[in-house]
């Protein structure tokens, strides 16, 4: 049974998308110049993965529903919910203002989340999709 996350589970929500920022990280020091190609590719469809689940949600027993569909989130979802975090890691690629940019859009969707009574970030709002609770 899925259960809405209040507010005070948005440290689980964080925690989740630091595992998977994590993994961003291992895949661009792992595969050079392509990594961070393939860590965005990985950003862009973790959501679509086990069934609504990136790796940090099914570690922390989290997954994205779709609110129109009523079912869990599939990669086109995953790609329209992530697609403004995975541009704005493309910034890391500008020295000092690409990190400024970054550290504000983060800044900006995380404070869209502690303002919105459901806990939804742009990327949620654009989806449509909302993180649930197993």
């Amino acid at each position: 049974m899925e259960k809405i996350l209040k507010q005070g589970d948005l440290i689980f929500r964080f925690l989740a998308k630091l595992i998977d920022l994590l993994i961003v990280l291992a895949l661009t020091n792992l595969f050079a110049q392509a990594g961070i190609y393939i860590g965005i590719f990985y950003l862009l469809i973790a959501d679509g993965f086990f069934k609504g689940r990136s790796i940090g949600k099914k570690l922390l027993r989290l997954k994205v529903i779709n609110l129109q569909r009523n079912t869990h989130a599939d990669f086109r979802d995953s790609i329209l919910r992530n697609f403004i975090l995975a541009l704005s890691l493309f910034l890391i690629l500008i020295p000092f203002i690409g990190w400024i940019i970054l550290f504000i859009i983060f800044a900006f969707e995380f404070i869209l989340m502690i303002g919105n009574p459901e806990g939804k970030r742009l990327g949620d709002l654009i989806s449509k999709t909302m993180v649930v609770e197993e």
